[in-house]
């Protein structure tokens, strides 16, 4: 009995390991429409792969979807974040914890979860066959499917069960195959981008960061606290990734056009600034303000604002006219960028939308339309912000296919 695994990306694989290895009867075909297995897993963090999150419990995890949270809480109870990072371990492989809760190998190199997933695979007896395109799924009357392939290994491939794992897209018509089977499909909009601003006032400040600022999109009810990082082209960092994965619907409305304004130091308010200048200027009223950073600012950054408030370079705390005290105060809160655009994160390019959750069982991953045919990874309208959590959800998913279809087979 024959099981398709359609995509060679880490929901796939691990689908596909999960099946071979309980039930060792079935034979397991991996299907990949590129001469590339994996390509996501090998570029992940920089090259390092973010595998999980540290995380307990299900409702921690939870947390960090903009889509899917409250389906995937109890797939999570069933493998969440320890077992990955049990699933690994047992398979040579083990994980660190960063401080910010991101997970990675100990060896800090991609390659070692990309090898241990093809060893894994081939160990279980999967075979995986690149360069093969699948042109139609037709399933059949009387039960499982028949697949007509191209490439490297065109044949008619008939299967009793078919993982569907082929990830993302951009394009709301690369879902079109998935809607003759009889699916319903959110359409896709970007997520997880840096914003675009051509015209920033911190044009100047490439690579300066801050650890926490927090970034709210002017009229709306989006903002996120985290680091920052001023780029050639606008701005980056955990803060601007995690609120466009939060806001990718609203911002795709917006057609990528909106003011975004950086507080860089988020304990403080108005009231609070003016009375911390105050006892500055009591203390250090000699010192010139653009050349002494207050707040742990970036040298740069604090002159830059200064001097956008109008402040001269030689002017002193006790020379700082109220106005210009104001400007600083107004740039120190709400620094207003005018987003233009965006730009996708290195080469991560995360969607949001893919196959309706209600027409999937969360606890098997079988379609509720089409018996036999299963879903995982990006590919349902599942996605989560930066920090090792859209690959968690590849795991989960491919891991409860996986089980399931080895058991209906």
């Amino acid at each position: 009995m024959t099981v398709a695994v359609l995509g060679g990306g880490a929901a796939g694989f691990f689908g596909a390991i999960t099946c071979a290895e309980s039930n060792p009867h079935l034979r397991v075909v991996l299907l990949e429409k590129t001469g590339k297995l994996l390509s996501k897993v090998r570029i992940s963090g920089g090259g390092r792969c973010n595998v999980t999150h540290a995380a307990d419990t299900a409702a921690q995890l939870v947390q960090h979807y903009p889509r899917g949270a409250k389906q995937l809480k109890e797939p999570f109870k069933q493998f969440g974040a320890v077992d990955t990072v049990r699933w690994f371990e047992r398979r040579g492989v083990r994980l660190k914890t960063e401080p910010d809760g991101r997970m990675f190998p100990t060896t800090d190199s991609s390659e070692t979860i990309a090898q241990c997933l093809l060893q894994a695979a081939r160990v279980a007896g999967v075979e995986v066959l690149t360069q093969t395109t699948v042109e139609h799924i037709e399933p059949l009357a009387e039960g499982g499917f028949q697949l007509t392939l191209t490439g490297a290994h065109a044949q008619i491939l008939p299967a009793a069960r078919v993982l569907i794992a082929t990830g993302g897209a951009p394009k709301s018509e690369q879902y079109e195959w998935l809607r003759r089977l009889g699916h319903s499909v959110q359409e896709p909009v970007p997520s997880l981008f840096t914003f675009n601003v051509p015209e920033s006032p911190l044009r100047e400040l490439p690579g300066v960061s801050v650890p926490r600022a927090r970034v709210r999109v002017a009229g709306e009810k989006l903002e996120y606290e985290g680091p920052i990082l001023v780029t050639h082209w606008g701005v980056s960092g955990p803060a601007v990734l995690k609120l466009s994965a939060w806001g990718a619907r609203r911002l795709h409305e917006l057609q990528y056009q909106s003011t975004a304004l950086v507080s860089w130091i988020p304990d403080y308010t108005e009231d609070t600034l003016r009375q911390q200048f105050a006892a500055f200027r009591e203390q250090h009223g000699k010192k010139v303000v653009t050349t002494n950073p207050l707040f742990g600012l970036p040298q740069r950054l604090w002159r830059t604002l200064s001097e956008h408030a109008g402040i001269g370079p030689e002017t002193r705390w006790n020379e700082l006219p109220s106005k210009l005290q104001n400007r600083l105060i107004e740039n120190l809160l709400r620094t207003a960028l005018p987003v233009r655009g965006k730009t996708t994160y290195k080469d991560e390019f995360v969607t949001c939308g893919g196959v309706a959750l209600s027409e999937v069982n969360m606890q098997t991953m079988e379609s509720r339309r089409v018996p036999g045919l299963y879903f995982a990874g990006e590919v349902l309208d599942i996605d989560g912000i930066t920090g090792g959590f859209n690959f968690q959800a590849a795991w989960t998913t491919g891991y409860l296919a996986g089980q399931a279809m080895a058991k209906a087979a």
